[in-house]
């Protein structure tokens, strides 16, 4: 069973709630939170913005593509992504945007692409990154004090986060998909923390424990969480990434999630191992996996 947890109550510190998320961190990997600090009609303006953005022609959205580039800023088209190697590229389109810091070579870090239509659209978009970003290290730290750790260890490592914020669009499910054509195939996410919101529309499937699925889905104003490989690996494993999909449906559909990731020299090998694995190393070689215009690249 995926919790749903208050969330003014967890950034407390109640001791109750910080136990059920513990357990929902060992055991499940997700959780859905309420009472949340970001107001909906935030979110739902959030969601505008992608919307109108999205709806644009292909031939305007072709100025911010991100095959074109050597990072994943900008719009990719359906096709553009491809998370499982043995099902075809994701059904969808996305748009990019991430932390940027000027000088830095390292992709995780490069200059976003903004389109010139809608006119408002970066500045709704930068303003709700902002947001999400204090957010999930409010999160991230209640998480460690859930698992036994010092909420203080995770925050110093994200003064420079590779935090990405994506806007999903799923088109409605064609007629000629089949058994290897997926919104967003069966997929773990790459980094630490997940904050995920949806438009209400259902979708998203969580694989579980025993075999077969669970849907989960969230209004506009709360949030999906999960947790990635990155945070299973720098925490031995106590907390846990889940499998989840998208198989798409009869009905459109967006989903935001934030990927909140720790600064890219970060070492999360497993906290005590004396390894050293670099935060930008996992994420970039998995990057390179799965965006199509960087899986041949030199």
């Amino acid at each position: 069973m995926i919790p749903r947890i208050d969330a003014e109550q967890l950034l407390a510190g109640k001791a109750d709630v910080l136990d059920e998320v513990g357990q929902a961190a060992r055991e499940v990997g997700f959780l859905t939170l309420y009472n949340t600090p970001i107001p909906a009609e935030e979110i739902q303006d959030v969601f505008a913005a992608y919307g109108a953005f999205f709806a644009l022609p292909a031939a305007q959205k072709e100025a911010v593509n991100m095959a074109r580039t050597g990072s994943n800023r900008g719009w990719g088209a359906s096709g553009s992504e491809q998370v499982d190697p043995n099902a075809n590229p994701d059904y969808k389109q996305v748009f990019d945007c991430g932390f940027e810091v000027a000088g830095s070579d390292l992709p995780a870090y490069a200059p976003n692409l903004w389109p010139d239509v809608p006119s408002d659209f970066q500045i709704i978009i930068e303003n709700y990154y902002a947001r999400a970003l204090a957010f999930s290290g409010d999160l991230l730290a209640a998480i460690a004090m859930a698992i036994g750790e010092d909420a203080q260890y995770f925050r110093e490592q994200f003064d420079q986060p590779m935090a990405l914020l994506r806007g999903n669009f799923y088109p409605e499910r064609p007629d000629w998909a089949g058994a290897k054509d997926f919104g967003i195939a069966t997929h773990t996410d790459y980094g630490c923390l997940t904050l995920l919101a949806m438009d209400g529309t259902p979708g998203l499937e969580v694989r579980k424990r025993g075999g077969g699925w669970i849907p989960v889905s969230a209004p506009v104003g709360e949030f999906v969480i999960n947790f990635g490989e990155m945070l299973e690996m720098w925490t031995a494993k106590r907390v846990v990434a889940t499998p989840h999909r998208v198989v798409g449906g009869t009905a459109e559909r967006m989903s935001i999630p934030l990927f909140y990731n720790p600064n890219a020299d970060t070492n999360v090998a497993p906290i005590g191992s004396g390894d050293v694995i670099r935060a930008v190393d996992h994420l970039q070689a998995r990057f390179d996996e799965t965006y199509v215009h960087l899986q041949d690249k030199p």
